[in-house]
């Protein structure tokens, strides 16, 4: 891989987490494909192969409708959440004539924030990513959260 596409996959890695970050939940789809997928998965059933997630979303219009239900409909106690991602690691690369896969990965910590309160430790795990290049730079074909703890502080309401 040469280094412009790296670089352009470490900003795809801090744009998608400044969006989360910054409650710009509209451009949250976008990093996405049309037939994207977001999986959000405990750590223990990735390991063994069970197929369950917390949130499994298997198209960009489902992300959609996430997004909806995060601004109109969700009520929850509002909260700030901060993303601090590693380095993204290149575990394969496959280039055709029609599409240029890249395969990665990246360790990530969520510190949540609630108006009235502290900082604390959300959610920790590592992203299993499959991202193609398109007319608009890379996007996200897949993206797995696999997170370290069973125990989750409530429900998790946005996108890790």
């Amino acid at each position: 891989m040469d280094f412009n596409t790296y670089f352009e996959l470490v900003n795809l890695y801090n744009d998608y987490a400044m969006a989360c970050d910054s409650d710009r939940w509209e451009q949250w789809p976008e990093f996405f494909i049309e037939t994207g997928t977001y999986r959000l998965q405990p750590r223990e059933n990735y390991e063994q192969g069970f197929p369950l997630c917390l949130l499994a979303l298997e198209s960009k219009g489902m992300m959609e409708d996430r997004v909806y239900s995060v601004k109109e409909t969700l009520y929850h106690d509002p909260y700030y959440q901060r993303h601090i991602v590693g380095a993204p690691r290149i575990t394969s690369v496959e280039k055709t004539l029609d599409v240029e896969r890249i395969c990665s990965e990246a360790n990530y910590a969520v510190l949540r924030t609630k108006l009235d309160g502290e900082s604390t430790v959300y959610n920790v795990g590592f992203y299993r990513d499959v991202i193609v290049r398109t007319a608009a730079g890379l996007k996200f074909q897949s993206r797995l959260c696999v997170y370290d703890s069973e125990m989750i502080a409530n429900s998790i309401i946005y996108p890790i």
